[in-house]
């Protein structure tokens, strides 16, 4: 029995060598398209609300996630984590350490985070890390930046403080008057 996908490899091969420009192009045009149908690539950002809901169909995927950079950046090797929080939820990012260069700020009690960004593959499960839900960076892009917060006290909460130890020292003025005239 002859060889069917030999068969046909070699009359594909002969149609494509008898093939003008404008064919091959056209051929070329149509295996792009293919290929690029099957790796779905899902512009725009998505939330983690997104992410998390439809996780199995987004595993795999090329996705674009943004939100504040959060906590320390984590560096492990020549990749690091990151942790970014879009306002509902936070999701772990692995990227190559040069990606992380130009994060200032991460937030915490004494920052805003920088806004960034990310790009790359959403793993609902992955298995390089331990099971956990994230997100292999392809790449980042700085959208804001971030700023130390000022966390003085307020004016208000200054005043209502100096107003109760005023009561404070009243009440215990009065206790001892009152402590003293008992004993007389």
């Amino acid at each position: 029995m002859p060889d069917v996908s030999s068969a046909y490899s070699a009359q594909f091969g002969a149609v494509l060598a008898r093939a003008s420009g404008a064919i091959k192009l056209r051929i070329a045009a149509s295996c792009c398209l293919l290929f690029l149908a099957a790796t779905t690539v899902y512009a725009g950002s998505l939330s983690s609300s997104e992410l998390i809901k439809n996780a199995r169909q987004y595993d795999g995927k090329t996705v674009t996630y943004a939100g504040e950079a959060i906590g320390e950046v984590m560096a492990r090797g020549g990749f690091a984590w990151i942790n970014v929080n879009d306002g509902k939820n936070a999701i772990g990012i692995w990227l190559p350490k040069e990606l992380v260069k130009d994060i200032a700020y991460t937030g915490s009690y004494a920052s805003r985070g920088d806004g960034v960004e990310v790009s790359g593959v959403f793993h609902r499960a992955c298995l390089e890390h331990g099971g956990d839900l994230d997100i292999h960076a392809l790449a980042l892009r700085k959208v804001t930046s971030g700023e130390g917060v000022g966390r003085g006290l307020s004016g208000y909460k200054r005043n209502l403080a100096f107003v109760l130890l005023g009561v404070l020292c009243l009440v215990l003025i009065l206790r001892q008057l009152k402590i003293k005239q008992i004993q007389k």
